[in-house]
């Protein structure tokens, strides 16, 4: 039986929106299943994955999931062209019902060597009517330190194991040869089936989902829909553009180091809107780095993607949301690196900082939409080692929250996610669980968030003691030689830190945020301050009650009260008014 034409113009509306929310539902559960299964906690409890459709004609992104990880929407549909064109050239093997790929290479669409995506195709009536795919961060993947973060890498090899897309599994059979070499390669190999178990079985139950929503409306129907989703989703973007007035806009961002060459790299962006459509031109940015934080071209555009998706959150997400987003200039810099250009931290970090270098230009043009600087920084922490009491080896992955920037609507949100994700630290009591480690202190960061009329949010301050055994730990973080930048007047956010403490004495990376291989024994701690966004407006207009509130609640200083809010405050805490007119030029 053959599906009767249907096209955008005999859908009705109600149709049309029940299939857009279905598309939605099968890779929200498919993003549920992943994590309910697996058995890492960066997957399970960090919720550091996703999970979406994609066109089987060429790849393009036809739904994700609302919560999935938003770095991975670009990346995923440039990883899934690479792998139709690699089969349509003969250089991949073609696929069968049943087979599932797996691939991490960077350079074929990807981030780093940890976020390890797998694509499955999707059949209909014997031909291939989408495909499915996943990403989930793995812990380890091999390489010269636990966890991947290698802060002085010099080529991707140094950071891990390779793979180019291969069938994982063959028919629905998990090809036991493949995953021999994998396994070999890897730390705590003995764990990662559960991740790989789960990670296939998510994509299973999107081909379940998926069939039931298929036989319910019928080919052609769920086709047309996914036509005009993709055309409404370019038109309601070209709508927002048209909002940012015409011009030529500005940004600037900088990553501490690669940490290899102990200075600071730069991201330049200038954002010109022609008609209908957005530029970013990234020409002038610095050249290839010799250390990790070169960011590999699905990265960087998904970066961009996701910058103006925080700026219109209301577009829904497909590939037709970045038609109107033109990207250039990005050829010959470090935001689009080629083999054996180290990689690391291209996802966590230097596409957080591409995020801001577009934030800082469009603040300009819409300070009403746009706020400033976020913490941007995943805060990589990794530890491996030995955990004498279980008798097995271990690979800890920690990754942070920061303070969001201030802008025209309030303040920062504290403690909030990274700008690339919807992941969250896992929970202290799961860690401590998992790992040979305990959490001395675990708080928000007083005065880290960046004055304003507006306040940065807070960031967030941890402290964590490895109980037993002996481990090494590795750092892959940013902004710690700049804060994140405030915007029409507001101050930047506090800076990152990061100190070691071995047999009573403190190590500070001599890279900011950034070292390797830092040898820990039972009762070494690592001290950890995640930075706070930047302030938004003229920290002296901001109202006096709530610099009194903040200074109440242990987010601000009575002495950032005064010198920098020149806010006076009684014994108290109440605001004094007379000495806040006098501070602020009014006595």
């Amino acid at each position: 039986m053959t599906d009767a034409p249907v096209s955008a113009t005999t859908l009705d509306p109600i149709t049309l929106s029940v299939i857009q929310a279905g598309l939605s539902q099968v890779c929200e559960e498919m993003d549920l299943a992943f994590t309910r299964a697996a058995f890492s906690p960066i997957i399970a409890e960090a919720n550091d994955r996703a999970d979406g459709i994609y066109a089987a004609e060429d790849g393009s992104l036809i739904a994700q999931g609302p919560n999935g990880l938003p770095v991975f929407v670009g990346a995923m549909q440039e990883s899934t062209r690479i792998l139709l064109e690699r089969i349509g050239q003969g250089v991949t093997a073609a696929p069968e019902p049943g087979d599932v790929y797996i691939v991490n290479d960077p350079y074929l669409g990807g981030t780093h060597l940890m976020d390890v995506r797998f694509a499955r195709p999707f059949y209909r009536g014997g031909k291939i009517w989408c495909w499915l795919s996943n990403t989930g961060h793995w812990p380890d993947t091999g390489g010269a330190v636990p966890g991947g973060f290698s802060a002085s890498a010099t080529a991707v090899e140094q950071e891990g194991l390779r793979l180019p897309p291969v069938r994982l599994f063959k028919q629905g059979v998990l090809d036991a040869e493949i995953y021999a070499i994998i396994c070999s390669n890897i730390r705590v190999s003995e764990q990662r089936i559960g991740d790989v178990k789960a990670q296939a079985a998510a994509l299973q139950v999107g081909a379940d989902r998926l069939e039931k929503l298929l036989d319910r409306y019928g080919e052609a129907t769920v086709e047309a829909a996914v036509a005009e989703l993709r055309r409404r989703a370019a038109a309601q973007m070209r709508v927002h553009v048209r909002e940012i007035p015409e011009g030529r806009w500005e940004g600037l961002a900088h990553i501490d180091s690669d940490g290899v060459v102990n200075a600071p790299l730069e991201i330049r962006v200038a954002v010109e809107r022609q008609g209908d459509d957005l530029h970013f031109d990234f020409a002038g940015s610095s050249p290839p780095c010799a250390g990790p934080m070169n960011s590999v071209r699905a990265t960087t555009l998904s970066a961009v993607y996701l910058a103006v998706r925080h700026i219109f959150p209301d577009v829904p997400i497909s590939a037709g949301a970045f038609e109107p987003l033109l990207v250039s200039g990005i050829e010959g810099t470090f935001l689009d690196a080629r083999y054996p250009r180290p990689v690391s931290g291209c996802a966590a970090e230097t596409s957080q900082r591409v995020a801001e270098a577009v934030f800082s230009a469009l603040v300009k043009a819409s300070p009403e939409r746009v706020t400033a600087a976020p913490a941007g920084t995943s805060g990589n922490f990794g530890l491996g080692g030995v955990d004498p009491e279980k008798g097995r080896g271990f690979v800890m992955y920690q990754l942070s929250g920061g303070g969001y920037g201030g802008g025209a609507g309030g303040d920062g949100l504290s403690n909030g996610c990274s700008t690339i994700g919807i992941s969250k630290a896992p929970p202290v009591e799961i860690m401590e669980q998992q790992f040979p480690v305990l959490y001395r202190h675990y708080a928000l960061r007083e005065d880290s968030g960046g004055a304003g009329e507006h306040r940065g949010g807070l960031g967030l301050s941890y402290e964590i003691e490895l109980r037993r055994g002996e481990a090494r730990a590795s750092f892959v973080m940013d902004h710690g030689r700049f804060g994140p930048p405030g915007a029409l007047g507001g101050r930047d956010g506090a800076m990152n830190s990061v100190e070691v403490i071995r047999g009573g004495e403190i190590h500070v990376p001599p890279h900011p945020s950034k070292e390797q291989d830092i040898p820990m024994g039972p009762g070494d701690r690592v001290r950890v301050g995640t930075p706070g966004g930047g302030g938004y407006g003229d920290p002296g207009a901001r109202d006096p009650a709530k610099v009194a509130e903040d200074v109440r609640l242990g987010r601000v200083g009575a002495k950032a009260a005064r010198e920098i809010y020149r806010v006076a405050l009684d014994t108290a805490g109440e605001v004094d008014r007379a000495g806040t007119e006098r501070l602020r030029g009014g006595g």
